[in-house]
């Protein structure tokens, strides 16, 4: 820590103004563009910037030996030599294609989220990649926001603990080593909460929402040492996020004393003169860089401003020299400086990359994902034998789309689908196929638009034939990955195309329909939940999504993953979640009483369709009594909180216990309930378990409006189940 401290304060002191500034520069480059496409090519422009030391860092540089090339620009041609560091949006996978974070949040397995954040960053770095722009732990309630599928859920607990996992996975114990790439916590804030779920639209919330719901996962990835956060598009109480002085410098880098640097996202600092917040862009690299971000993202607002805003006294030189500390110091603990070259291996890159190894760990991460919804009269696991099976849906033959959105540099086309899992677990004569419906036509990619296939029923009767025929049928629906995503938010979260009646004409000659629905969102599915006998919610799974799906759809893997997001009776609920507040007139009726003046729809329950924690297995835990080793839990101390499980099914699984408090009555109003604690516990078939939690003050406390944290004395329920839906409490006492 000394020997780094020194060495940048000595390379501090030799860097002039210009190339102070350059450090806070980070270009894209010319491989590949996620972000708006320039309109000129000034590559030559960007590599002469490189040669004088103007670059910090580059985006979208891909390969050990692009990399090597660039990296060989700023060390051998600039004055100082200092090296760039490399970014890339390695969100859920490199090559190989893990499931979708909000796919790894319903696995509530946070060995699970590490370990997919760790093979990420393996072949990431073995590419050359120093530096992800992930985890994405932005906390929603909206599932019309396109993003959802990019993030943890709803919650802010369960998101906290994802969020150190992820972190811990892609940076490991030790940042130099040459697997390991710097994460970035992102967007600095409230991103998830944009209204209307309208993806880069305006934000405005309370600040006791702020503090509870949106904050905490980041305060646990900065606990976690994340090496960078990355702000957003979005304003927060009137103020562009990037030019948030409050959020960046105050809360972030003061309160929370995190030494990591903040990058923008993509030209947000230039976009802060669309927000109309700054006059023009050298007013918006004033207003970014007094508030804390420290390195521009595309929009060149520093590079072209900072030197004479300096000059003129409007900035203060030591916002430059923190900012340039804190890339330096990043670089630094990347062994950047060791060996400019050291992630520039190709005998790694040829052989890190896609292994067997690689895609089982895709594979066991994907069935851990996979939540069952629906197993009325126990019609799954399948049989593997003497059974004639129907597989209908485009999306079942379909490669492409299980890899899901933000993947990286995954090959188009190279997931295994569902048709083929199945096809891999049983002979493949008791298989029929049809496509059934088509969903989506024309450029399928990350800048343009879906063109959806709606009211064709071409393929209607080749499927019900096979569906007459077949003892049962495995229908796959669901969404293109392409519908969800950054700028991928919809109005409608129900179903597309010609899905809806297909399964109306199925259901009419079998009964015995299996729905596996592939989303990267909560989907508004109540009229399918409510038509057939078993229903998977499975995602976009990854590489190994087929035989994932197959895995699970025979019993080769008991399902063990609970909702990270509530799934809504209807999409006029949105955004719905489980830990709302009570009203004063109360979410039920009370009185039943048909008076209309309560809190409610009338023409639809409150409650959603799929709570919150939710998820079947083939077997079926019993939860007995609930106990308290006191009633009464004094300040400073802690009690035990037990709950005997029993699984009393025929296989063996794993449930999900968690914990729940309420503040019956506070000096600010709180939910109805709160995760607080979980616990992921296998039991074999018959087994029984005490689960047991320890309740404290932190456990128990909340932040006020003003941003302080606080346990108040007074009643709490404390309480556990298999979902936010289901569980039983005792009643205890706080007292100071």
């Amino acid at each position: 820590m000394e020997h780094r401290q020194k060495f940048i304060a000595a390379l501090l002191a030799k860097m002039t103004l210009v190339e102070k500034v350059g450090q806070l520069n980070l270009y894209n480059g010319t491989w590949e563009f996620t972000g708006p496409v320039p309109k000129d090519d000034d590559s030559q422009l960007k590599f002469e910037h490189i040669r004088q030391g103007l670059v910090g860092g580059m985006l979208n540089v891909l390969t050990v030996a692009a990399t090597r090339e660039a990296q060989k620009l700023a060390v051998e041609d600039s004055r100082l030599g200092i090296p760039l560091i490399f970014g890339y949006d390695v969100i859920h996978g490199y090559k190989t294609m893990a499931p979708i974070p909000l796919a790894q949040s319903a696995s509530w397995d946070l060995e699970v989220a590490r370990k997919c954040a760790a093979l990420a960053a393996l072949e990431a770095s073995a590419s050359g990649i120093h530096w992800t722009f992930a985890p994405m732990i932005d906390i929603t309630r909206d599932a019309r926001w396109g993003r959802v599928m990019e993030g943890p859920g709803e919650d802010p607990y369960l998101g906290s603990a994802m969020a150190k996992a992820w972190v811990e996975g892609f940076q490991g114990s030790d940042l130099g080593a040459v697997n390991t790439i710097a994460a970035c916590a992102k967007h600095f804030a409230a991103y998830g909460f944009v209204e209307a779920g309208r993806d880069y639209n305006t934000v405005d919330m309370g600040s006791s929402t702020l503090h509870n719901i949106v904050l905490p996962p980041f305060k646990a990835a900065a606990e976690a040492g994340v090496a960078t956060f990355m702000n957003g598009f979005n304003e927060l109480n009137g103020v562009p996020v990037t030019g948030n002085r409050f959020l960046q410098r105050q809360l972030l880098k003061e309160l929370w004393n995190w030494s990591g640097f903040v990058v923008s996202d993509w030209a947000s600092i230039g976009e802060m003169v669309t927000h109309g917040f700054t006059a023009d862009l050298k007013h918006a690299a004033e207003k970014a860089i007094g508030a804390g971000c420290d390195m521009d993202m595309e929009s060149k607002a520093y590079l072209r401003h900072l030197q004479q805003l300096v000059e003129e006294g409007i900035v203060d030189q030591k916002y430059i020299d923190n900012a340039v500390q804190r890339i330096l110091q990043v670089k630094y603990d990347l062994g950047l400086f060791d060996d400019p070259y050291r992630y520039c291996n190709q005998q790694r890159e040829k052989s890190s990359i896609l292994t067997d190894t690689n895609l089982a760990l895709a594979r066991d991460a994907a069935r851990k994902s996979i939540v069952l919804l629906k197993n009325e009269q126990h019609i799954l696991p399948l049989s593997k034998l003497g059974v004639s099976i129907g597989v209908i849906g485009c999306l079942a033959q379909d490669k492409d789309i299980p890899l899901g959105s933000w993947r990286a540099q995954a090959e188009a086309n190279s997931a295994k689908s569902l048709l083929e899992g199945m096809k891999s677990l049983v002979e493949p004569d008791s298989i029929r196929f049809a496509e059934g419906y088509k969903l989506t036509r024309g450029d399928r990619s990350f800048l343009f638009e879906l063109d959806i296939i709606e009211n064709d029923e071409t393929g209607f009767d080749d499927a019900v034939a096979v569906a007459q025929d077949s003892d049962v049928v495995v229908l796959a629906m669901g969404e293109d990955c392409w519908q969800t995503g950054e700028g991928r938010s919809q109005v409608d979260v129900g179903l597309k195309g010609s899905q809806q009646e297909l399964l109306k004409q199925l259901l009419k000659v079998n009964q015995n329909i299996v729905v596996v629905m592939m989303s990267g969102r909560a989907l508004d599915i109540a009229e399918v939940a409510h038509q057939v006998p078993a229903l998977l919610q499975v995602w976009h799974l990854g590489s190994e999504a087929g035989n994932a799906i197959a895995d699970v759809i025979f019993g080769d893997y008991n399902p063990s993953g609970k909702l990270p997001v509530s799934f809504p009776r209807h999409g006029g609920q949105l955004p719905i979640y489980y830990n709302h507040k009570n009203t004063g007139r109360p979410t039920t009726n009370p009185h039943d009483d048909g008076m209309v003046f309560w809190s409610h729809y009338t023409d639809c329950e409150n409650d959603p369709l799929y709570p919150f924690g939710f998820g079947l297995s083939y077997s079926k835990f019993e939860y007995g009594e609930s106990r308290l080793s006191a009633n009464r839990l004094i300040s400073g101390g802690s009690i035990k909180f037990t709950a005997t499980i029993k699984n009393l099914g025929p296989y063996d699984g794993h449930e999900v216990v968690q914990l729940y408090i309420r503040d019956i009555v506070a000096s600010e109003t709180r939910p109805v309930k709160e995760l607080k604690a979980f616990k992921k516990v296998f039991l074999a078939a018959g087994e029984e378990e005490v689960v047991s939690f320890d309740i404290d003050e932190e456990m128990l406390s909340y932040y006020l409006s003003d941003g302080s944290l606080v346990c108040e004395p007074g009643a709490f329920t404390i309480m556990v189940g298999g979902s936010s839906a289901q569980t039983q409490g005792q009643e205890l006492i706080y007292e100071l």
